[in-house]
């Protein structure tokens, strides 16, 4: 649970309020436990509860309505992509899910990511990396690490984005898809465009509305594959 990644250096926002309830799904014991262990120990997260593959993830999530799943790909049964898939689709008011995997450019992640995941972080981060970007996603920011997001997701040549309805977009709001798709959260966008936060709210929920996507997270990678976003854009 150490070391660090492409987006390790990005700063996610600070987040404080109530305790957040966590389910942790993966199949080898020794990481899950370690999980549970080392995030119980982290301020602000209490976990409810383990799940060794995705059928046991769906089920519990059910019973325990954790805040946030920390969810697996690679798990016997069902996997985490599928798991996300049902866990989004079926509840009434579905947990955030975020991804935990072992390879930046593991493919599942983008598909997990489309399936409705909020986010997700690297097995090899700090703890205190990984407890965090659970709170962010529990407060309603998604968990985007663009270097990493931007090689897993091979974008199209530019100018045949028919996978984004360019047209259908403002050019305000193509504007916020590019500032989501750094990682940017809604006040950093607000400061960035010298527009109130309402404002930025209003756009990133059109852009949403309009692209399809289940939350901010699909939106980028809708991006990324139409190539309105490029791998290396910086702002």
């Amino acid at each position: 649970m150490s070391g660090s990644d492409a987006g390790e250096g990005t700063a996610l926002p600070s987040v404080t309020g109530p305790c957040v309830t966590l389910l942790i799904a993966d199949d080898d014991e020794v990481t899950r436990s370690g999980l549970r262990m080392l995030l119980a120990a982290q301020p602000g997260i209490t976990v409810v509860g383990e799940a060794a593959d995705g059928v046991e993830a769906v089920e519990r999530a059910r019973i325990l309505r954790p805040d946030v799943v920390l969810m697996d790909v690679r798990m016997p049964r069902l996997n985490g992509i599928e798991a996300t898939r049902q866990l989004v689709a079926e509840a009434v008011e579905p947990p955030k899910v975020v991804v935990i995997t072992t390879f930046e450019n593991d493919g599942y992640v983008t598909a997990a990511l489309s399936a409705g995941a909020s986010g997700f972080v690297l097995k090899r981060l700090p703890v205190r990396r990984i407890a965090e970007a659970v709170r962010v996603v529990a407060a309603g920011e998604a968990v985007l690490f663009p270097a990493a997001l931007g090689r897993m997701v091979a974008p199209r040549p530019l100018g045949s984005a028919e996978a984004l309805p360019r047209a259908a977009l403002t050019g305000r709001e193509e504007e916020v898809l590019r500032l989501v798709a750094t990682g940017l959260s809604n006040p950093e966008i607000a400061e960035a465009l010298t527009v109130s936060l309402e404002t930025v709210k209003t756009h990133v929920g059109n852009v949403l509305t309009k692209l399809g996507a289940q939350n901010r997270t699909h939106a980028v990678v809708i991006a990324y594959e139409s190539g309105l976003v490029v791998p290396g854009f910086a702002g």
